[in-house]
């Protein structure tokens, strides 16, 4: 093996989204490919785990069935949260209980979270100047329901996984930062999503130093630095962002973030868990099999697994 490769001491799974062949926040970006021909082309590209998307079974039977055909796994549900509106806290905890109950039946132990309270990402507001900027009541609200979401999910043998995103009131450093420091950090782990820190201006290898020891789950993500500037000069919306083409895989040398020395970082803190693949592309104009092989190659390339 080459000198160079990121070498982990524990367990790592590579997993994908569904994000490259449909997106789940913007029905109209789809071309028509079902969850049959989603799930075995993941397999195709060598991935051994999955997150949910919309045309995936509900039926946990059939989905067992389908993802073992496949030999694939669930790596996680995603579930929205919304403790910043007084009046959703209940709901709130409700849905992220079915979420635990879900990943239990399927064998699985992260449930990834994000905090969509007043959340711009779905709409057609530029995304950047847009986001929402949280009052103190509302921090109390989210870290405060945070803490006790954690605190289910480890009474459970489960773990929580924070999900800093791009349209949300936790998307820049400095907000991850203000998040880190009001949650318990036996409770509340982070999701590291390396694109969406570096749309929002940051650097996701400095997050993945500084929080090595917290980042339970990592979504895998390139940013094509040109679009960014497109968007940050055309003030486009999350959607228009995507179409056009700011995400693509890690291994693209379109891309401007390099994954190696983030998984170096990750793998000297003895990171275990999953690394899942995301690229929130359009399928019209990216091929999803083409850009999944392009990412599993590169990961092999990079740590040997």
């Amino acid at each position: 093996m080459p000198n160079d490769q990121v070498k982990f001491k524990r367990d790592v799974w590579f997993g994908v989204t569904p994000t490259l062949w449909w997106n789940d926040d913007f029905l109209d970006i789809d071309i028509g490919i079902t969850f049959g021909q989603c799930v075995s082309e993941m397999a195709l590209a060598g991935f051994q785990g999955c997150s949910v998307g919309h045309k995936f079974p509900t039926d946990i039977a059939e989905l067992t069935r389908e993802l073992d055909l496949r030999g694939l796994r669930v790596s996680e549900p995603w579930t929205s949260l919304f403790f910043t509106c007084r009046e959703m806290h209940d709901k709130t905890v409700s849905d992220f209980r079915k979420s635990l109950d879900f990943i239990k039946a399927m064998n699985g132990t992260d449930v990834v979270v994000a905090e969509l309270g007043h959340s711009v990402h779905q709409s057609s507001v530029a995304v950047l100047p847009n986001h929402p900027v949280f009052d103190d009541r509302q921090w109390d609200a989210l870290t405060q329901g945070l803490n006790e979401i954690g605190r289910i999910a480890k009474d459970a043998g489960m773990r929580l996984c924070y999900h800093h995103h791009m349209g949300t009131g936790v998307q820049t450093r400095a907000e991850v930062d203000r998040l880190a420091a009001s949650t318990d950090p036996e409770l509340v782990y982070f999701l590291l999503d390396t694109a969406h820190l570096r749309f929002a201006g940051g650097d996701p290898l400095a997050m993945a130093e500084t929080y090595a020891d917290r980042i339970k789950h990592v979504h895998l993500k390139n940013l094509r630095h040109p679009v960014l500037e497109r968007v940050i000069r055309d003030n486009l919306s999350f959607k228009e962002a995507i179409q056009a083409g700011i995400f693509t895989v890690p291994g693209d040398p379109e891309g401007c973030i390099d994954i190696r020395p983030i998984l170096q970082v990750l793998a000297d803190h003895d990171y275990a868990g999953w690394l899942v693949v995301e690229a929130e592309q359009d399928p019209a104009r990216a091929n999803p099999l083409y850009y999944a092989r392009m990412a599993r190659n590169h990961l092999r390339e990079v740590t040997g697994l």
